[in-house]
């Protein structure tokens, strides 16, 4: 032919590409699509077994225990215990020496009763119910600490049960207190019928000095302490003419001071209610100096003591901040060991007509259902994928079976059988296959055909 002319195919030509383009495409040749069959190419035993409220209870039966996060990933940094916090605590301090002289009346505020709150140091006795007067074990497992038979509160402000654990009862009333204790036993399974009581008051105490038969610290009990009884529990005043005797009290840095015989005349002064941390002295001279020195060293017995607690508290923060800091280390290896590969995991796959063709993890701890994977992953596009063909495909475990494939069908065109899929289990190595539309196997068969329909006659008719 001459230039600028076109070549025309012929219609024998034109015809004879499109009978072969429709010979290639009924043969397969053109696109082929994967779905589950029983003979199509494979050699093992394919069961289709429909999913109904029933043969979810069949395929959940299929024995699996999921892996499990490592020791770290579970415990807690906890403190040791034995720390005490009060270190050697030293001698008391002297009384100032005694010089007749008289005083005004300046006593200390008044201040309501409060509730008695457990405090360090105090012990508390868990008795149960019964005939006896003794403390008894608590459903077997409360075994009684020391010849008291209780339990002395600790510097955190709990009581250490054995068998069962650490409750913290520090600062509560004793009402709060048998709560708590109630809720902590009931919690752990524990049959909680028991009466809380303290026997040992140790936690607050009112200092005592000075002229009375035997000085010493009074504690504060449920019963509010009052002036009078503190001065009635060192054995009462001594001295010999109460017109220059005074009771001094320090609180909170200020000195409060009461003539001894204002003291004995007036029965609203002996009822004075006293607060943890005074300190009384019955003193028979004035000089205030000597008096402020007794309370100085009276106060730095309670600073050295406080000290001492807040060493021991530092302590322990120091070693929870190590404790943490080895279990973090350890959870991070772990992590850096599964995202390389390095630790064992169970997986199961997805595949067909999905968002995205991949391999999903199990988790650790708990089993995972069918709607967590399918739809934890973006679920399947309804345009492209099938609802009536979701397929869990399950190879047997059982060697004698030679490696048979049990299909699970779950048709999803009925929206109530998702609740199926949020109760069908997955399992090591299970296959989620979605099979694609029909119409969609169509416009891909079309993608694939017309394109050659269209070059092949191009094709004829350029030779």
């Amino acid at each position: 032919m001459g230039e600028g002319m076109t070549r025309v195919a012929k219609p024998g030509a034109i015809a004879m590409a499109l009978a072969l383009s429709l010979a290639v495409s009924a043969c397969g040749v053109v696109y082929q699509s994967p779905r589950v069959s029983r003979t199509m190419g494979t050699s093992l035993d394919v069961r289709e077994i429909k999913v109904t409220p029933e043969t979810v209870l069949l395929a959940n039966r299929s024995p699996y225990s999921p892996r499990n996060l490592p020791q770290e990933f579970y415990s807690a940094a906890a403190a040791s215990q034995g720390v005490t916090g009060l270190g050697a605590i030293p001698q008391a301090p002297e009384a100032p020496d005694r010089r007749a002289e008289r005083l005004d009346l300046r006593p200390p505020p008044r201040i309501q009763p409060e509730p008695y709150r457990i405090g360090v140091g105090d012990v508390v006795l868990l008795a149960t119910k019964g005939n006896s007067t003794s403390v008894e074990q608590l459903s077997g497992l409360l075994a009684a600490q020391q010849q008291r038979q209780g339990y002395v509160v600790s510097d955190d402000g709990s009581i250490s049960i054995p068998d069962i654990g650490r409750v913290e009862i520090g600062g509560l009333t004793i009402s709060e207190a048998q709560d708590r204790v109630f809720r902590f036993l009931v919690d752990n399974q524990v049959d909680p019928g028991f009466a809380l009581e303290v026997s040992g008051f140790n936690s607050q105490r009112v200092t005592v000095g000075g002229a009375v038969r035997n000085a010493a610290r009074v504690p504060i009990t449920l019963v509010p302490l009052t002036l009078g009884d503190a001065l009635t529990a060192t054995g009462g005043v001594e001295v010999r003419d109460p017109e220059f005797a005074s009771v001094r009290i320090y609180r909170d840095g200020t000195l409060y001071q009461i003539p001894y015989q204002d003291y004995l005349a007036r029965p609203d002064l002996r009822e004075l209610i006293l607060q943890d941390g005074d300190a009384i002295y019955v003193d028979l001279n004035y000089d205030i100096d000597r008096a402020f020195d007794f309370y100085r060293q009276e106060v730095d017995v309670i600073r050295l003591r406080n000290q001492a607690r807040t060493d021991a508290l530092d302590m322990m923060a120091t070693e929870l901040s190590m404790r943490r800091a080895m279990l973090d280390e350890r959870r991070a290896n772990f992590e850096a060991r599964e995202k390389l590969g390095a630790e064992q995991r169970d997986h199961v796959y997805l595949a067909g007509e999905v968002r995205t063709q991949t391999r999903v993890p199990l988790p650790y701890a708990h089993k995972a259902v069918l709607a967590d994977i399918l739809y934890g992953e973006g679920g399947f596009p309804t345009q492209t994928g099938n609802p009536a063909n979701v397929y869990v495909l399950r190879p047997s475990q059982d060697p004698a079976e030679f490696g048979a494939v049990t299909a699970w069908h779950l048709d999803l065109r009925n929206a109530a059988n998702m609740t199926l899929a949020t109760r069908l289990e997955m399992r090591p190595n299970d296959i989620i296959f979605v099979e694609e539309q029909p119409i969609t196997k169509w416009n891909r068969v079309l993608q694939q055909f017309i394109p050659s329909l269209l070059t092949t006659p191009a094709a004829i008719a350029s030779d």
